[in-house]
């Protein structure tokens, strides 16, 4: 008999994984990353925003680390776990008045998908408008209203139906000022409502606060509050994508606390829980109850180390006073981005609001530079600055610290950030 050698097996991620950077984390804490290199990087994309409270804040991990020694998984449709009633709890403290009902998921794509769904069942309408620019998960019907990019919703059509696009007041692409830009979306969502999708006919408006992959541009006040005029004339849900923006980001708990508005459904991801995955959406009771028996549920949805470590967050937030230190930090990002950019020409456009801060790089003909957006991300990692890029045309390089980066770090970064355009701009 002959004896086969065992088959010598390998595997490796996915070839459409691309790291914007090289590092390979041995550790991090706080606003930094400590590398298998060897250098210490100042991290400025939290993951994405995840990381609201820093890496690896000691309430969280004790708070992460004493859950896993009482139950991990304990299915919230099947028995109930005490942190996920503590997290209801803490939420209701933050929630605008009337969001009293929550939902729990796993992922932002998921709470978007529940969002859509109790919107189309508490209306019994089939459409959702969207904004152009949103991006709201990489998920089939997530991905149908996302137009950060094609690259989100391409190649597998047919993608969910019932989804309309209307502009986003966009000034800087325009080249007007804002007032004119709002003034012409808003007319062009009334026209939207009047040619393709009647009011009769409209279940939902999504939009985000500030734009995240679409290029980290703060909605308009004055449009937020356009839409929920509107909303509220013709019983349409009004839908705030807060995943991103939300939990102190930009400077208030909720990035749609910079206007007047209410939404009538939040959605919450990202740095809810400090780099563990849980989201929600809330709803007023009155609206949650519209949805069907059995269309909200899921197996990890509410996870119980998730959910104590989202515990310690919104206290770790409340007690260190994050979202006033996301003010005052990112006045000061903003400051140093718009000195930076100065006389420059190629960086045609400094936005965002509280530690949601980007800078839009263009050519001398004011078009979209992708190629010195990619260059000045790349320069950064030589200056152990990690950043991102983002945008339709991935020309925009955004700026994310924790929410308890000090004031220090900003200048560095700031510092690093300077030094890195000047590497690009005479490579």
């Amino acid at each position: 008999m002959t004896l086969l050698s065992p088959t010598v097996k390998s595997a490796s991620l996915s070839p459409l994984l691309k790291q914007a950077t090289p590092v390979v984390v041995d550790r991090a804490l706080g606003s930094w990353i400590y590398g298998t290199d060897g250098e210490k990087y100042l991290d400025f994309t939290t993951g994405i925003g995840v990381t609201s409270t820093g890496h690896c804040h000691p309430r969280v991990v004790e708070a992460a680390r004493e859950q896993t020694g009482v139950i991990i998984h304990a299915q919230y449709t099947t028995v109930m776990h005490k942190p996920l009633i503590a997290l209801t709890e803490k939420l209701g403290e933050v929630l605008p008045d009337g969001l009293d009902s929550i939902f729990y998921a796993n992922s932002g794509s998921e709470a978007v998908e529940a969002s859509i769904r109790l919107a189309r069942m508490a209306t019994g309408r089939p459409n959702i408008i969207a904004f152009h620019g949103g991006f709201h998960g990489r998920t089939v019907a997530a991905a149908s209203l996302t137009t950060a990019g094609t690259k989100f919703r391409s190649g597998f059509s047919p993608i969910m139906g019932g989804v309309h696009i209307a502009p986003f007041p966009y000034a800087f692409r325009y080249g007007w000022d804002l007032d004119t830009a709002i003034d012409f979306a808003l007319k062009e969502l009334d026209y939207l409502l009047q040619t393709v999708s009647s009011p009769a006919d409209t279940a939902g408006f999504i939009i985000e606060p500030v734009l995240g992959d679409g290029g980290y541009l703060p909605t308009p006040p004055r449009f937020l509050e356009g839409i929920r005029e509107r909303a509220d004339e013709h019983g349409i849900i009004l839908i705030l994508d807060e995943v991103q923006a939300g939990v102190g980001r930009t400077g208030k708990f909720w990035g749609h606390q910079h206007s007047s508005i209410t939404p009538d459904v939040i959605i919450t991801a990202k740095g809810l829980a400090s780099g563990f995955p849980i989201s929600a959406i809330a709803a007023s009771t009155e609206l949650m109850t519209k949805a069907w028996p059995g269309s909200q549920g899921g197996t990890y949805g509410g996870n119980a180390v998730a959910a104590a470590a989202a515990v310690a967050t919104l206290d770790v937030v409340r007690d260190e006073g994050l979202v006033e230190n996301a003010r005052v930090r990112g006045d000061q990002l903003q400051r140093g981005l718009i000195e930076l950019a100065g006389d420059k020409p190629l960086l045609g456009d400094v936005r965002g609001l509280g530690l949601m801060q980007a800078i839009e790089f263009v050519t001398d003909a004011g078009e979209p530079n992708a190629t010195l957006a990619a260059a000045v991300q790349q320069a950064a990692i030589s200056q152990n600055l990690l950043l991102l890029t983002c945008g339709a045309a991935g020309n925009v390089v955004r700026v994310i610290p924790a929410l308890n980066v000090t004031g220090a770090e900003i200048e560095t970064g700031l510092e690093r950030f300077a030094a890195a355009v000047n590497d690009a701009l005479h490579a």
